[in-house]
């Protein structure tokens, strides 16, 4: 007996279940990306944030060796008095303490400057020491003449951690939905054509086609996990809408507290620019001279 055919099994998506599991899978590999985004966002302002250390701790290096140069030329200046008797020497400890302090100051400094130019190597995918880097320094960097005082809701919307959480919610959503389908009856189709012969020359003949066509309607009448994973698969659902309110809140929490930094900051620098301009002439200078 020879036979041949082929086989055709078609599922109706009568509840949806299909179209939902999709669904699911969909918002999963959308999570993925935005987490990718939000790594790439986070490198990037690592990257940044190490630049701008080490443009600070640049300036305090020179600013801290200008001072130990200016401490300096005033112990000179000290001793060449006491030795013309116009000043005590206990002058001279008292400024030469100074300028200790000052120059203990520099190794630290120097090292801190060096760990950060060893993390910035590393956070752009170089080892440590393997190649030259750029020198930032706080000219390097310019701040925005005009910063908005408010952030439109739909804008914060965009931030990667927000999708990503709304990508979630969509999946359990979704995968809810899945569990809801599976209580409902499912409707599946089979059919097949051949052909049957007792030899190969008589296979393709007249008389030797055989069909058939089935059809099963399928009601799950007593299934104790299917309500179970339901409540599972809703549980995990409000589980995700608590996470996508806390990652929202959270996000429009640091944006006020970025906000209100900006704003307090630009107070702060006002007011000192202030003060920098009212200082008399000669304030901080060795006046005993």
């Amino acid at each position: 007996m020879y036979n041949t055919g082929i086989g055709v099994h078609y599922q109706f998506d009568l509840a949806g279940a299909n179209s939902r599991a999709l669904e699911a899978l969909a918002a999963r590999a959308e999570y993925q990306r935005y987490e990718s985004e939000a790594a790439r966002l986070s490198l990037a302002v690592s990257i940044a944030t190490t630049a701008i250390a080490q443009a600070k701790l640049s300036g305090h290096i020179q600013v801290m060796e200008t001072i130990l140069q200016v401490q300096d030329g005033q112990l000179d200046i000290a001793r060449e008095r006491v030795r013309l008797g116009q000043a005590v020497p206990d002058e001279v400890l008292t400024l030469q303490t100074q300028v200790e302090q000052t120059r203990a100051e520099l190794p630290l400094l120097r090292k801190e400057l060096e760990q950060n130019q060893h993390l910035l190597a590393v956070l752009i995918g170089q080892s440590p020491g393997a190649g030259s880097l750029h020198a930032f320094t706080l000219e390097d960097f310019t701040l925005p003449t005009d910063l908005p005082l408010i952030v439109p809701s739909e804008l914060v919307r965009h931030r990667p951690d927000i999708q990503a959480a709304e990508s979630l919610l969509h999946a359990a959503n979704a995968e809810y939905g899945v569990a809801v389908a599976k209580l409902y009856p499912q409707l599946n189709i089979n059919a097949s054509l051949g052909s049957q012969a007792l030899s190969t020359g008589a296979l393709f003949g007249n008389g030797s086609a055989v069909w058939n066509l089935v059809g099963q309607l399928t009601q799950p009448l007593f299934n104790p996990g299917l309500p179970a994973e339901k409540r599972a698969t809703l549980a995990a659902f409000e589980a995700a809408l608590a996470n996508y309110q806390g990652v929202v809140l959270e996000a429009l929490r640091n944006v006020a507290d970025v906000l209100r930094a900006i704003e307090y900051d630009a107070e702060s620098l006002t007011a000192r620019a202030v003060a920098d301009n009212s200082r008399p002439l000669g304030a901080g200078s060795d006046a005993s001279g």
